[in-house]
């Protein structure tokens, strides 16, 4: 069996949706986020939810990711602290699993969530 040298192989081309996949299983591991009402021209279709995953869109171009989160925050968290842990995981970890570099991550705060708004969504 021969190898072809390196540059003449073929080129491995992960696609948005891959990494938007695994983007949402990341974020959906960390403490303290949840799920945003997907929204149409800014208009939420149904309510925020914390027990729903966030929503992450994904782009891929030239060997760099760029990602968009919604999400919503558990009160009485800090923001701030909260967007920087996720922005952080997600920069490390997608960029650890596809080999790429994450190079933008913009995250949207949707909502705050509390004890008593979950009671209100359960009951």
């Amino acid at each position: 069996m021969t190898v072809e040298a390196p540059e003449r192989r073929g080129t491995t081309i992960v696609a948005d949706r891959a990494v938007q996949r695994i983007a949402e299983q990341v974020i959906s591991g960390l403490g303290g986020v949840g799920g945003a009402a997907r929204r149409i021209l800014g208009v939420p279709l149904g309510a925020d939810n914390p027990e729903q995953p966030a929503n992450v869109t994904a782009r891929v171009r030239d060997g760099r990711i760029r990602l968009a989160v919604e999400l919503s925050v558990d009160y009485p968290d800090p923001v701030s602290r909260t967007t920087q842990t996720a922005r952080e995981r997600l920069v490390r970890e997608v960029g650890e699993m596809t080999g790429l570099v994450v190079d933008r991550v913009d995250i949207t705060v949707t909502a705050l969530h509390s004890d008593r708004s979950r009671e209100r969504s359960l009951a």
